[in-house]
């Protein structure tokens, strides 16, 4: 375990010090203050946006910005190290295989979760302080649990990328496997379940559609925050959906969790078994 933290200090510190972290938190608390900013004023009112409301719209923004830094920030992760010569050096030390991508994987997803907590906890303060709810636990109970999803969200891809990472061969395919998976799940899934749904005319939208979106872990993250804030208020069209899956907060969540484990544990039992 020692090895594993000591992995995980030496990449967060070297994310913290790179401009890595900066630029996270900048992208998303311009994306999230814009948000709260413009949202109400695109929808034909004044002023700014509930915090329940803004979760809303975040969870909407959230799935198309950490998916890609994900992605980005751990593609490179191990076939990086290795078209630089610096695996085996790394391996020449007192460090398992196992320990190694795990302490890398620990320091990159604390990296993440640091710059989220930053970005989307700055835009939600400077809201709320405006909008005289600053002191509303509540509120900020309902935003932690949105920050905890974002950050097992932001954690899913990064398994992913570490699982191409093994993977791969060569740095150019890489990128271009992380970039075509999240395109995939991103954009081409839910528009493969719209099209599913107009060949079948609606057939599947009651008993198997729901547990489609089980399989999409943006789905999965986007259900879990319409549930947290209650899909009927929130977003009526995903009330269906909701109810009729019988999703609880927890399941969800659990099940962005195992999204997370699965990548990460294939990820470690390809890199153990690697020809380096």
């Amino acid at each position: 375990m020692h090895e594993i933290l000591t992995v995980a200090r030496k990449e967060f510190l070297e994310g913290v010090r790179n401009r890595w972290l900066i630029g996270i938190v900048i992208i998303l608390a311009l994306f999230a203050l814009g948000l709260g900013y413009l949202g109400a004023a695109i929808s034909g009112k004044a002023g700014l946006l509930p915090l329940d409301t803004l979760i809303v719209s975040l969870a909407s923004l959230a799935v198309f910005l950490l998916p890609l830094i994900a992605l980005l920030l751990g593609y490179d992760t191990i076939i990086g190290e290795r078209e630089n010569g610096t695996l085996l050096l790394l391996l020449s030390y007192p460090l398992s295989r196992s320990q190694l991508i795990s302490g890398k994987f620990l320091g990159h997803l604390l990296v993440l979760a640091l710059a989220t907590v930053l970005g989307f906890g700055v835009a939600a303060a400077s809201i709320a302080a405006l909008s005289g709810n600053l002191l509303d636990v509540a509120l900020w109970r309902l935003f932690g649990a949105f920050i905890f999803s974002s950050i097992l969200l932001g954690g899913v891809f990064l398994a992913l990328a570490y699982l191409i990472s093994v993977t791969v061969s060569e740095k150019t395919h890489a990128v271009a496997l992380a970039l075509g998976l999240w395109f995939f799940f991103v954009l081409a899934y839910d528009l493969g379940l719209l099209g599913l749904l107009v060949f079948s005319h609606g057939a599947i939208g009651h008993d198997l559609f729901p547990y489609l979106l089980l399989l999409n872990p943006n789905d999965v993250f986007r259900l879990a925050n319409f549930t947290l804030v209650g899909a009927s208020t929130a977003y009526p069209g995903m009330a269906p959906i909701v109810m009729q899956g019988g999703f609880s907060l927890p399941l969800l969540l659990s099940t962005l969790l195992g999204w997370l484990v699965l990548p990460f544990l294939l990820a470690l039992w390809r890199f153990q078994r690697a020809q380096l």
